[in-house]
């Protein structure tokens, strides 16, 4: 291989090693353990090469090296293969997640497994309303004078109201009540099905009509989830006890505050692109010695939220890589088919 080459895989035995030992790489042990075919010589040179291009550094207290962002950036844009989940691995995510009972429960599982998968932290952001769309409005009659309202969403979000009618209403009344509304609103986002709910009520035109719509506008409006994220497995993060001030302890702190951890993931981006932000290129300085792998994760193509891990960048990049993005499109398969 050419010496570009070679410097590379040197850089990517540094990356795994130090990732798998803890302890900053020595030439001897990449010798010893990679066997990269040429002298330790060689590799001494090599390791200088990639330290003057700023893609490692020596901790000051020795004799090994570690990488640095550079260096893991160059690492997961050029080196990384993106390992797939073994059999098990998938089979464990598809039993945990099938017994979800609903959205809520979704996101809740989705933590948990992540956080065990990649033995990071694990954030899950809960499907934004505003971006979902109207599926379905069904109308159930509970007496004549008294209907459940349902409204689901594409998120698969279910919202129920407990209508009181001023008179009994007719079959025939429900009937076209229950398609003048499905018409309004279903494959409508939020805000449009809103608008359009409302222009069903000409001035007082049947209270009934208005009390129904009024239902169905404040199901609609129901923003809760909008800025809500689920976090699991902080106690990972004891695993790091040498990074304590630098990583650990800003993000321990981050991880109280919902709208820096939002920031931190992203925006959801569709198509199943993965992102990986190393150290400083992430948001926030006080985070700088912090990654984070995230995706969106939605219906269809639809991204209507974000999923990730984030820890100190001394982290397994590929098997967090895969692990992201095996749980998002599980997650978002689920969401599909509900």
């Amino acid at each position: 291989m050419g010496h570009e080459d070679r410097r590379l895989a040197v850089l990517r035995a540094i990356v795994e090693d130090y990732v798998a030992t803890e302890e900053p790489v020595g030439s001897k042990a990449l010798v010893e353990r990679h066997g990269l075919g040429v002298s330790p010589a060689t590799v001494r040179n090599d390791m200088a090469a990639l330290e003057e291009e700023g893609y490692i550094t020596q901790p000051h207290t020795s004799a090994g090296r570690v990488p640095t962002d550079k260096g893991y950036r160059l690492f997961v844009d050029r080196l990384t293969t993106v390992k797939p989940m073994s059999s098990a691995e998938r089979r464990a995510i598809a039993t945990i997640l099938d017994g979800a009972v609903d959205l809520d429960d979704v996101v809740q599982r989705s933590v948990r497994l992540l956080s065990q998968l990649t033995r990071q932290v694990a954030v899950v952001q809960y499907p934004t309303l505003s971006r979902s769309t109207v599926r379905h409005v069904e109308l159930v009659a509970l007496a004549p004078n008294r209907l459940l309202v349902v409204l689901i969403l594409s998120t698969g979000r279910v919202e129920q109201r407990l209508v009181e009618l001023a008179a009994d209403l007719s079959d025939d009344d429900l009937a076209d009540l229950r398609s003048k509304v499905m018409h309004a609103s279903v494959g409508s986002t939020i805000a449009a099905a809103a608008a359009a709910l409302r222009g069903l009520v000409p001035e007082r035109e049947g209270d009934d009509v208005a009390l129904v719509v009024d239902a169905l506008v404040d199901a609609l409006s129901d923003h809760r989830s909008d800025e809500r994220v689920a976090v699991g497995g902080a106690a990972n993060l004891a695993r790091y006890g040498e990074h304590f001030d630098t990583a650990v302890r800003p993000l321990l702190e981050a991880l109280e505050e919902h709208v820096v951890l939002l920031k931190l993931l992203g925006e959801a981006h569709t198509g199943g692109t993965v992102t990986v932000r190393i150290g400083h290129e992430g948001p926030y300085q006080q985070l700088s010695a912090t990654s984070v792998i995230a995706t969106g994760y939605g219906p269809g193509e639809e991204a209507v939220a974000t999923l990730g891990v984030v820890g100190p960048t001394r982290m397994d990049y590929p098997g967090s890589m895969a692990a992201v993005r095996a749980v998002a499109r599980y997650v978002s398969r689920i969401l599909d088919e509900s």
